[in-house]
This record gives C-alpha cells, structure tokens and sequence, in this order.
C-alpha cells in the first residue's frame, strides 16, 4: 500500500490533519494526498492544533477530488461524519472514518473550545492512522481452523446461563469449576472458569486459542511468528497430560496468552512416552537442549 488519499467535503480540516499525520506518521513508506468535493481554504485552527504537535501544515492548500489520478491510489479514507463524503470511482480499498467535523460556524464559541474540538479531531485521527500503520504489509498469520477463549466469571451458574442464550447452545460438558461451549458451525471453543484470584497464565486456562490443522500448521505458526517478531512464550511441543496437544504459546503486546493448537491423531497418542513429558518439535527450542 504505497498512495493514500484522504478525503472529506472542504479538504481544510480533518483531511489536511490526516494528511499531515500520516506524512509525519508513515514516512517516505507511503505517498499521501488530501483532496474535497467542495475545496475551501485550510482552517487555521487545524494549522495551530498540528502544530501543536509539531506537524507544519501551513504550507498544505485545499485541492479537488478531480485533481486525483484514480489510478496511482491504493486506498481512499474518507473522513465526513454528518455530510456527504466526496466519492473517488474505481477500484481501490476504502475505509470510512467518521469523524465529527471541529469547524463550526457559530462565532459564539469560544477559543478554547475550538481548540479543544480540533484537538480532538486531530488525535482521533492520529489513533487509527497509528492502527493503519501497523496493519501496512503485515505477513500472514497461521490458517485457523477453531477459535478458543476462555474467560473468567464470578458466577459460574448465571454466566453459563447467559451464554447458552448468547450463543445458542447448552454447554458441552460442565463441572463446579468450568463449563465449555463448542459451536462447530462458528468454529467456536469457549470456556468459562471459574474466578479463583490467582495470578492469570496459561495454567488458569485465561487465554485465546487459535485451532490448526495438523502439527505441520503448529510448526509454520512458530516460523511465522517468528518471522513476524512475535513473543514466543513456549516454542512448538507435544504434550499428553490434560487434553493431548500440539500445541505452542505465543503472548500478545500486553501479554495475553495465545495457544496455537491441534488435537493429536490416533496413531499420534498411540506413541504416548511413558513419562508423558512434552516432545519440543522443533531442535534447539527445549529447555534441555
């Protein structure tokens, strides 16, 4: 994704912050344009908020969607939340932020809140263009199969209750400590465990899980991640006791366990070790080796 272009109605507040930011944002990684169906002058209150940031906009000037070779553009955000946002034909990725126009033409206002209201604009903007950022040119992650979670409830009876209505289904199996949802049609695997205090890990089974097809996927979701520069909590293993698996742990950025999973064929439990210690799959990840 290498032109991105902003629109809204005047091209001289939401778009022009948008642009500005994602310059200062995304580098020379990406060309950026903004553009509007009825061009107007840039308002020097969007002017003064970036700067406030330390992002000049001064220079930029209100331009016309017609302005905009359709061709070189490989994603159009539009940014009008009450009006009609300018349309750019073709065949391009779009995204829709709606967000609510700071200008206002009511002269009563004070200057302060005009400030506030573009301030605010501005850093609505800056939180999904920082997201953009993120998502640009991402590799592919591992082809899931089943999709798990587990949460914790203080109330075991009233939540099971509550998500057999939520999810349509009476829980598959249940004990004083935990009750477990499979909804094959959604690729759903959902636990809920009972609150106990302790400190969460994967042992407490708070986690998301991610079902795969094989132990051929497990292992390509351990190279992937760490192409991908994922935490590796535990790298690629076989392990009999509780439900027999292949399985590895990843941690998202706040830590979050994340399971990658698949059940063990026939022949696979068949070869069970007498010691039941889990088999790493992948030379060099264990912890004696």
């Amino acid at each position: 994704m290498r032109n991105i272009a902003f629109l809204c109605v005047a091209n001289s507040a939401r778009s022009q912050m948008a642009e500005g930011l994602a310059r200062h944002i995304f580098g020379d990684d990406v060309t950026v344009m903004s553009a509007g169906s009825e061009p107007a002058a840039v308002n020097p209150w969007a002017i003064e908020a970036m700067a406030g940031i330390g992002i000049d906009i001064s220079g930029h000037h209100s331009k016309s969607v017609d302005e905009i070779d359709v061709e070189m553009i490989d994603l159009v955000v539009t940014l009008c939340a009450e009006e009609v946002c300018p349309l750019l034909p073709g065949r391009v990725r779009r995204l829709h932020w709606p967000i609510a126009d700071p200008a206002s033409k009511d002269a009563s206002l004070p200057a302060e809140e005009m400030r506030q209201r573009f301030r605010t604009a501005r850093n609505q903007i800056k939180g999904r263009l920082e997201i953009l950022k993120a998502l640009i040119a991402i590799e592919k992650g591992p082809a899931s199969e089943e999709f798990h979670a587990s949460i914790r409830v203080s109330d075991l009876a009233a939540s099971t209750r509550f998500y057999t209505w939520l999810l349509n289904t009476w829980p598959k199996e249940w004990t004083h400590r935990y009750a477990t949802f499979i909804r094959p049609d959604l690729d759903l695997n959902f636990v809920l465990v009972v609150s106990d205090g302790k400190e969460l890990h994967h042992d407490t089974l708070y986690h998301l899980g991610v079902g795969v097809v094989d132990k051929a996927a497990v292992i390509d979701a351990y190279d992937r991640a760490i192409a991908f520069g994922a935490v590796v909590g535990k790298p690629p293993r076989t392990t009999w006791k509780g439900t027999p698996l292949h399985e590895l742990w990843l941690a998202d950025p706040d830590g979050t366990l994340i399971e990658i999973y698949t059940r063990l064929t026939d022949e696979e439990l068949a070869a069970k070790p007498a010691d039941e210690n889990p088999v790493f799959l992948v030379p060099g990840t264990g912890p004696e080796e």
